[in-house]
């Protein structure tokens, strides 16, 4: 008889209920039933996509080890889950891409210090070092006025509950930047669907008036125009 296919939605509703069940139990044979029949499967594809996903170049180890160690990881954390932290399938993505991006630039670090110090100062461009240094530390400035921007002025320029919580979605994710490097844009949407439970044709919607106003405070934050956080407010409720 042939093997029934899985579906292609892997961490559903019921994998969320499993870690549940999985962590107000105190039977560890009962939990073990419950993680191997429900939580299992989707813990792994979900770290396949994270690593597929966002690109991690400095493990020195095989992929299967480091799909095992992120595995490993999230069964570390998993009793921190409680539903009040957002949907499992967001929480625990997070929690794999947390972990790959601190691996890979620890990972990275140790493999600098190993590195001759000599061929490192040949290769450098210390002008364009400097230029990037500085417009990074601009962007991230800039990036926490349109975070605080956004949250204050968030009902008003989204006065559905629907748009609110996909602009918070995003809000959310510009807030963990600093983790989201390599995302790209099928990443996101999905990160958000998987948030608000809303469908891509609405997100879009609302992505499409994030950029709006994120180029024009963007380019007001670069001439030095803006002076408050109720810059140009009048004319984005409009």
């Amino acid at each position: 008889m042939a093997r029934k296919a899985r579906s292609k939605r892997y961490f559903t509703q019921i994998p969320e209920m499993a870690i549940n069940a999985y962590n107000g139990c105190d039977d560890q044979k009962l939990k073990n039933k419950i993680y191997n029949r429900f939580i299992d499967y989707p813990f792994n594809k979900l770290v396949e996509n994270v690593i597929h996903t966002y690109k991690t170049y400095y493990f020195n180890v095989s992929y299967e080890d480091v799909k095992a160690n992120v595995v490993a990881f999230l069964n570390e954390k998993i009793h921190k889950f409680n539903g009040d932290n957002g949907r499992a399938f967001s929480y625990f993505t997070v929690v794999a891409r947390n972990y790959l991006f601190n691996e890979n630039n620890q990972n990275y670090a140790r493999m600098k210090a190993h590195t001759n110090v000599d061929a490192i100062d040949a290769e450098r461009d210390v002008v364009n070092e400097t230029y990037v240094a500085q417009n990074l530390e601009f962007q991230s400035a800039f990036m926490d006025f349109f975070t605080d921007y956004m949250d204050l002025h968030m009902k008003s320029l989204f006065p559905k509950e629907r748009d609110q919580k996909i602009a918070d979605s995003l809000n959310e994710l510009f807030r963990l930047r600093a983790n989201l490097y390599s995302y790209n844009k099928k990443a996101l949407y999905i990160l958000i669907r998987e948030r608000t439970g809303v469908s891509t044709q609405y997100i879009t919607k609302i992505v499409g008036r994030y950029k709006i106003i994120y180029s024009q405070l963007y380019s007001d934050y670069n001439k030095g125009t803006i002076k408050n956080l109720n810059h140009r407010i009048e004319e984005f409720n409009a």
